[in-house]
């Protein structure tokens, strides 16, 4: 389990352990097969995931947190992988794993990890350590009020666990993983326990999901991924490179009102949703228009609640945009002045918005100047510096969050590719008088927007004036800190061996 994810790992009844296991006896014994037959059984397929990490910290970019210990499960699956949770294995030092009643820790790697849908693949350094292992298949999607098992290593015992639960509903969840991407997830009320993150989810002999997060404050709940988003990750794989889930870069709105629908030329019926917003670069902008009803998406109907018919469930329709790879077509159906057209979109992988999610398995951007700390804006960063107290949250945290999550949305022109803050000043006697001490966002350092960090580093180089000159975002009425240029060059290099920082910049 991650810090920052409510994790979860299920488990499956030893009713799955062996097709012929009997009732206990008149003599209190439990009748079953001889050791060796049990160990063919599949829970022999799901191991114990051991993995030492160290994330950076995200306000003070050239350090790391120290290397923390964390467990969670996975299982064996065809090809002789195992397939796992993205954050068990994010930011992973060492990954080990142990195998079924086996005292031995083997040592691992990753293969392919979906930060996106929180999917992981690894293997074992010498193959041979899974030898003898059946790999374990993939049901179908579990109907709702059916029975499921999990099965995982909770609270980091040694022992697996096994648990039953009922599928609750069906719908589309935030992935709280990367924070940024909402996928197809199942509830049900099996325990959450910290450690089953990966685990597979039974139905019968076969996998029906991978349990992987909870939510706070809900009791007996907790969520798997379903067969639909596990092999679309195995696709995806299978050319040697994760793309990724593809987005569209379309939004919808209900379309209900009666008055709206006769507008549009559209009878009251119950069908079709409204093009709300469209991602200028995204594929359905190529498409599409606002004010376009969609009617149809990959063959399922869409009503005007922007909720489609799935398998017996009503979920909403940006399931259908998640059907297809990258780079294949998705036939839509839409209305548009006054008629029904066929039309396609050929789907993305897209991470324009990559700082906007929680960021993994790779460094932060920085470039120090005189003492002065700059950094990309992300959600990591806001996850790390935002709160002060249990109900308080620092002045500028609005704006911060404004810039990051709505801005790009609401205006693109004004948004900035990779947002940079002022994260902190080290302390010295040339940034002594400058009042902004961190946390806020750089609008313009002498004359320069700053729509990236190199930016920072260009503005500051090619300046020749005799102060460099600070605009912060919500400032913009002129500069509001000044640092002397020639003073700051001369303290630049005694200010790293100071905080012994080996490097003023990764970029």
């Amino acid at each position: 389990m991650r810090a920052n994810v409510f994790l979860i790992g299920w488990a499956w009844l030893a009713v799955f352990l062996v097709a012929g296991a009997k009732a206990q006896t008149e003599t209190g014994l439990l009748e079953g097969p001889p050791p060796a037959v049990a160990a063919a059984a599949p829970e022999r397929a799901v191991v114990q995931i051991l993995v030492s990490s160290q994330v950076p910290v995200y306000d003070a970019p050239w350090r790391s947190h120290p290397i923390r210990r964390s467990t969670g499960t996975g299982f064996v699956i065809e090809g002789g992988r195992i397939l796992t949770n993205a954050h068990v294995i994010a930011w992973a030092k060492q990954i080990l794993i142990r195998r079924y009643q086996d005292p031995r820790l083997v040592p691992a790697r990753v293969v392919f990890a979906g930060h996106d849908c929180d999917l992981a693949l690894i293997e074992p350094l010498d193959p041979r350590d899974l030898e003898g292992v059946k790999a374990l298949e993939f049901g179908e999607l579990p109907a709702v009020q059916s029975t499921v098992v999990t099965c995982g290593y909770p609270a980091g015992g040694d022992q697996m666990s096994f648990t039953r639960g009922v599928v609750s509903r069906i719908e589309v969840q935030p992935y709280a993983h990367p924070g940024n991407r909402a996928l197809l997830a199942v509830q049900t009320d099996a325990a959450i326990n910290p450690g089953n993150s990966g685990g597979p989810v039974f139905q019968g002999d076969k996998v029906v999901g991978v349990a992987f997060q909870g939510m706070p404050g809900l009791q007996n709940a907790g969520f798997f991924i379903p067969p639909e988003v596990v092999m679309h990750f195995l696709d995806d794989v299978k050319d040697g490179r994760y793309d990724g889930f593809p987005m569209a870069g379309v939004s919808f709105e209900q379309l209900q009102n009666p008055a709206y629908r006769r507008l549009l030329g559209l009878a009251d019926d119950g069908r079709g949703a409204r093009v709300d917003n469209l991602r200028a670069d995204g594929p359905a902008a190529r498409v599409l228009r606002p004010d376009d009803v969609l009617l149809e998406a990959g063959g399922f109907p869409v009503g005007s609640d922007g909720m489609i018919p799935y398998f017996g469930n009503r979920v909403a329709a940006s399931v259908a945009f998640h059907r297809p790879q990258a780079g294949q077509a998705l036939p839509l159906k839409i209305w548009r002045d006054g008629a029904e057209l066929d039309v396609e979109v050929t789907m993305e992988a897209y991470d324009g918005d990559r700082l906007a999610g929680r960021q993994h398995d790779v460094l932060p951007r920085y470039f120090i100047h005189a003492g002065l700390v700059f950094t990309s804006l992300s959600q990591s960063y806001l996850d790390t510096v935002g709160v002060l107290g249990r109900d308080r949250v620092w002045e500028g945290w609005a704006r911060l969050l404004h810039t990051l999550h709505h801005l790009p949305a609401e205006d693109p022109a004004a948004a900035r590719p990779e947002p940079v803050v002022l994260a902190g000043i080290l302390p010295h006697a040339v940034n002594a008088d400058i009042g902004v001490r961190g946390r806020a966002l750089i609008h313009r350092i002498n004359g320069v927007r700053i729509e990236r960090l190199e930016d920072v580093r260009r503005a500051f180089a090619e300046h020749a004036g005799t102060h460099h000159l600070l605009e912060f975002v919500g400032h913009e009425e002129g500069p509001l800190e000044a640092l002397d240029r020639a003073k700051a060059a001369a303290a630049h290099a005694e200010i790293l061996r100071n905080y012994s920082i080996v490097s003023d910049h990764r970029l």
